[in-house]
């Protein structure tokens, strides 16, 4: 029998990078929603005692260099299965794009495999699970709008943004998260945080005091390097979008709105130079495995 698993992606409200750790990993606060672009994966349960990862997409890898394996590979070890399972991934979410297309589908096959395999973790556990895959796997194993603290380990859900309409614009660059973080100077950003001030906006449900405090700390970074990011952000504003910020490390640019015309007007005049675009919502609740939980 094949069952289907949706992974949707996620963008950045808020995206605060605070220091350093004495482990080189970045202490940070993030503001994430998911929104409903999403992969889809489907899983067969089979005999042999091994992992199979295909994916739509010829230039992504499908062995343990993939997150969705290495979920697999974990899920397998803490069960103690020795069966195996087929994972087919058909990516719709762009690769490489600030939008944790890789974190989302990994986490997909937690969730999935969870429940095939008749493991039954919890959340907490299954997110302790995630954090050794990647940093965004942890918070995508519900999704949601969720504060992210620490190097990802920390998930609070919160209220969820008002309803409004968003354009994703991801040109055709590519942006290394890695190099980003590796050139971050984070005591010279001079970067007033923006989680905080999301959070108040998120609160109090003012779709305007949200728009005035979204922003992303990477961006100084990733523009120096992609000045064409930083001319894109401003062209998404001309075209009318009420605010606009970098989700993740980019090249993803994303602006609002809550009027579907003006959101359409944005698709079409992005669409002339930009080959990827997107109009999405903001997806509200919790994956519906863990509600009331």
């Amino acid at each position: 029998m094949i069952e289907g698993e949706v992974a949707p992606a996620k963008i950045n409200l808020a995206q605060d990078i605070l220091f350093r750790r004495s482990d080189n990993y970045h202490e940070v606060a993030m503001v994430m929603a998911s929104i409903d672009l999403s992969d889809y994966l489907t899983f067969e349960l089979i005999p042999e005692d091994k992992i199979i990862v295909e994916t739509s997409r010829a230039f992504l890898p499908e062995d343990n260099r993939n997150h969705a394996y290495q979920a697999a590979q974990l899920m397998k070890k803490v069960g103690n299965i020795k069966t195996g399972v087929h994972i087919s991934i058909e990516k719709r979410i762009p690769v490489a794009a600030g939008l944790g297309g890789g974190s989302t589908d990994a986490a997909a096959v937690f969730r999935k495999l969870n429940t095939l395999w008749d493991i039954n973790l919890p959340l907490k556990d299954l997110q302790a699970l995630a954090n050794q895959v990647g940093s965004d796997v942890a918070y995508s194993i519900a999704g949601g709008t969720a504060l992210v603290e620490g190097r990802g380990e920390k998930i609070r859900q919160i209220q969820p943004a008002p309803k409004c309409w968003i354009i994703l614009a991801k040109p055709a660059i590519s942006v290394s998260t890695r190099k980003i973080f590796n050139q971050l100077d984070v005591e010279r950003l001079n970067y007033e945080p923006n989680a905080p001030k999301v959070l108040a906006a998120l609160e109090s449900g003012s779709y305007g005091d949200l728009m005035a405090a979204i922003g992303n700390s990477l961006e100084p970074v990733t523009f120096s390097q992609h000045p064409k990011l930083a001319k894109l952000k401003q062209q998404m504003l001309d075209f009318g979008a009420d605010g606009v910020t970098m989700s993740g490390s980019g090249p993803t640019i994303i602006g609002f709105t809550q009027v579907y015309s003006r959101g359409q007007r944005i698709y079409n005049a992005l669409r002339g130079f930009c080959q990827e675009v997107y109009m999405v919502r903001v997806m509200p609740e919790i994956n519906e495995a863990f509600k009331d939980k």
